[in-house]
């Protein structure tokens, strides 16, 4: 497919997703989420597709919406279609419960929208100048992709409201601690990073990796005792797939098991 504002590219079962905006830090705008929102489907509907990798382009990975096309596009409607706040939270919906692993290699500033985007990452890795925070504060606007519905669950709730309240950015290692980022490493080192963790990843069982991203997003809004028989019941279909005994007999057989994604 031809995009305009962002680049997508397959390489060894992966789906490198890239932001190309560079000249306006990869904000997001109203044709942002539409080329997202088709990439997103490729990536989902591809059975050979594994997992995704989404970066950025040029010095931010993203710098967060594009606020000129944010106030354009929250005029009311007549025929009753999607606004841009609509567009978008299907977008980081689908973003977030995509059914493959998504990494994200965080090159440069990360910023509010940006932030929410890394959220729906499944891992992050990130330059060792990346510097993110949620910024929206600093224009009065409130946040609508998870920046205070879901960034509490992942940096905590106390860095969470230090990021809202103040608008500011700190470095990426600040973020390691909490799990929110997994690794920081030299910008160069980046891409190879990322390339190395995906190899293990799609190593792995296709229907395996999706039922357990699965259970742990629905884990987050469930008490302990409904999020273990969540897990019951999908161990117990799981035990009926082709994957889990090819994985048991293989290392009955001490090979690497063939996995099949069903």
């Amino acid at each position: 497919m031809n995009y305009s504002t962002i680049r997508i590219t397959i390489r060894e079962q992966t789906a490198w997703i890239t932001l190309s905006r560079p000249s306006a830090m990869n904000a997001i705008n109203g044709e942002m989420l539409g080329e997202l929102m088709s990439a997103l489907t490729i990536v989902e509907q591809s059975p050979e597709i594994l997992a995704m990798v989404l970066t950025g382009e040029g010095r931010a990975f993203c710098a967060g919406g594009d606020l000129a096309d944010l106030l354009n596009g929250l005029e009311p409607r007549s025929d009753g279609s999607p606004d841009f706040l609509d567009r978008a939270s299907a977008m980081f919906a689908k973003l977030r419960n995509l059914p493959k692993p998504v990494i994200g290699a965080l090159n440069g500033i990360v910023m509010a929208g940006g932030l929410e985007l890394a959220l729906c990452c499944d891992v992050l890795f990130a330059a060792d100048a990346v510097r993110i925070g949620d910024a929206h504060a600093n224009f009065g606007v409130l946040p609508g992709g998870g920046g205070a519905a879901i960034l509490p669950r992942r940096v905590g709730l106390n860095m969470a409201k230090y990021l809202l309240f103040s608008g500011k950015a700190l470095p990426a290692s600040e973020f390691i601690a909490s799990g929110f980022i997994k690794e920081v490493v030299p910008a160069e080192r980046l891409t190879e990073s990322v390339v190395e963790f995906v190899k293990v990843v799609i190593a792995k069982s296709p229907i395996a990796l999706r039922r357990m991203k699965l259970l742990a997003n629905a884990a987050m809004d469930q008490a302990v005792d409904q999020a273990l028989r969540h897990e019951q019941l999908v161990l117990r279909q799981h035990l009926r797939s082709h994957d889990m005994s090819e994985g048991l007999a293989a290392f009955r057989e001490k090979r690497t098991p063939e996995f099949k994604g069903y």
